[in-house]
Parts: structure tokens; sequence; C-alpha cells
């Protein structure tokens, strides 16, 4: 039996608990986001923080769930389902950990392109209040 990939339980804790304030101990400094509807690279604790700040209001939400889990070594990939605005989501999270447990690269993919356009969008609105300062859902 492998021993378990240092670091996921954390991220498990953050999904299940929806509390970004976990990520400020469980990011590296220099972490790298990947998203699927954004081109280049997001590098760096504060950005990703914000974008996995709005996929916990968007992607998370109460239909969200893990149904597979593939880890091993240092890297895990995590499939997910879930519903946004009726729409079915299909993606998966790949997230890689340093030697001491923390995330240094985090990749999304999102299929199919209807589940993809509707996480484009709704994350769109919902970072556009998160940089401005408003609380997530705030009119």
């Amino acid at each position: 039996m492998s021993e378990p990939v240092r670091g996921l339980a954390g991220w498990h804790r953050v999904v299940s608990q929806r509390d970004a304030g976990l990520l400020a101990e469980l990011l590296a400094d220099d972490v790298v986001f990947l998203s699927p509807v954004v081109f280049t690279p997001q590098v760096g604790k504060d950005l990703t923080t914000m974008y996995l700040t709005g996929a916990m209001h968007v992607i998370a939400n109460d239909s969200f769930r893990y149904v597979r889990e593939v880890a091993h070594d240092r890297d895990a990939v995590l499939e997910f389902v879930t519903q946004i605005d009726g729409v079915s989501v299909n993606g998966i999270d790949m997230i890689r950990f340093d030697e001491r447990g923390k995330i240094v690269d985090f990749t999304v993919m999102v299929r199919p392109l209807k589940g993809m356009l509707a996480v484009q969008s709704a994350m769109a609105a919902l970072l556009a209040q998160l940089q401005n300062g408003a609380a997530p859902g705030a009119p």
C-alpha cells in the first residue's frame, strides 16, 4: 500500500469546508494555476487564492462531488461533477505538491463545452466582484 500524497488531505479539507482561509498554509508562494478559460498561467499565491476562492463559490457548490481520485507520489488527479445554472459539468483537478505538502501546480480541466462556458460566465462575474472588494454573492 502506498503512502497518501502529502497535502492532499488539506485540499479535501479546503473543499469540504469551503474555507479559502485554509489556502494560505496549503499553497506554495510560487504556485502556478492553470485555468480552463484563461490563456496564461496565473502565478503566485494571491492570484491562485483568488481563482480557487471563486471556484469554491461557482464550481464547488452544493451539487459538487469528487467521483474519482488517482494519487501517487506528489501528484493527484481528482475528477469532479457539479451543476452550474442547470448545466452538468464534469472536470478534473490536477494537483502537484512539493515535498512539504504545499500545492505548487494546480490545473483545472472542464467538459463539455457547454459546461466550460457556464463555468467561464459564472467565474467572470464572481471574479469581478472579488477584484472590486465585494463579498461573493453581494449585489
